[in-house]
């Protein structure tokens, strides 16, 4: 295998503008990392695969552009620039397309496919292609992860943020992405970490409670989401499962970071 290398305004619906907020709840969470608070041995409460409510996945869409989410995207982009992405790309639970945006227009010599199983995510995401004129370059598909309206071999990498979690089964979608990409494609995956200092879990609790868009929070998220995530050891052990065997992780403290390969055949 190769290396791994102000105050709050109200708006309209009763919704609060409170991403003030998310400065102060970044420094918080940067303290209980770097003071070691304990973390928390959760029992993992498997999440919903999609996003059908239209209501939820708008207030999804408004919350994937607050300025964390940004930082969350624009880690993941440095994490894949290691490897140099060139050929085809595909961004398996794009949600509203945003990261594969930024892939997009950070890797020029990348055509990239956005695939979601919510139809609400990827109207959305088409319809903001085509507001930011990436729809040569970029195109989004509805589909299942455990399968993938993809060909074999098509792809040279995949990459996945904050969609784990939601996968019924796991193993079954990492054989599906190990068949579209080619021998010797990369698969990136980002997401939460169950295991999380206890201080995350109250920082997000204090989210739901008074930050997230009411449908959101009604669907319990992002409580939900962090409860349904994986640890290291899991996500590790998933992989091993899974056609493609070894993987490199890069566990951070609120979240991690996996990488493989599929193994060019043997001559």
């Amino acid at each position: 295998m190769p290396a791994l290398h102000g105050p709050a305004q109200a708006q309209a619906g009763g919704e609060f503008d409170l991403t003030w907020i998310v400065p102060g709840l970044a420094l918080l969470a940067a303290g209980a990392a770097v003071l070691g608070w304990p973390r928390l041995a959760a029992q993992r409460r498997p999440s919903r695969e999609g996003i059908e409510d239209p209501a939820a996945a708008r207030a999804y869409d408004r919350l994937s552009r607050w300025p964390q989410f940004r930082l969350l995207r624009r880690m993941l982009v440095a994490e894949l620039a290691s490897q140099r992405p060139a050929g085809a790309l595909v961004d398996l639970g794009c949600g509203p397309g945003y990261l594969t945006f930024e892939i997009a227009r950070a890797f020029p010599r990348l055509v990239v496919t956005g695939v979601d199983i919510s139809p609400e995510m990827v109207s959305a995401a088409t319809r903001h292609a085509a507001e930011l004129g990436l729809g040569q370059r970029v195109t989004f598909r509805q589909g299942d992860v455990r399968r993938l309206p993809l060909k074999d071999g098509s792809f040279d990498f995949a990459v996945s943020s904050l969609s784990v979690h939601h996968w019924a089964d796991p193993i079954l979608a990492l054989g599906e992405i190990h068949r579209i990409l080619e021998p010797g494609g990369w698969l990136l995956l980002f997401d939460l970490r169950r295991d999380a200092r206890r201080a995350f879990y109250g920082l997000l609790r204090f989210a739901q409670a008074v930050v997230v868009p009411a449908a959101l929070r009604h669907a319990g998220e992002p409580i939900g989401s962090l409860l349904a995530s994986y640890t290291p050891v899991e996500l590790q052990a998933m992989l091993a499962q899974s056609p493609f065997g070894e993987c490199r992780l890069k566990p951070g403290a609120l979240w991690v970071f996996a990488w493989a390969v599929k193994s060019q055949p043997r001559n």
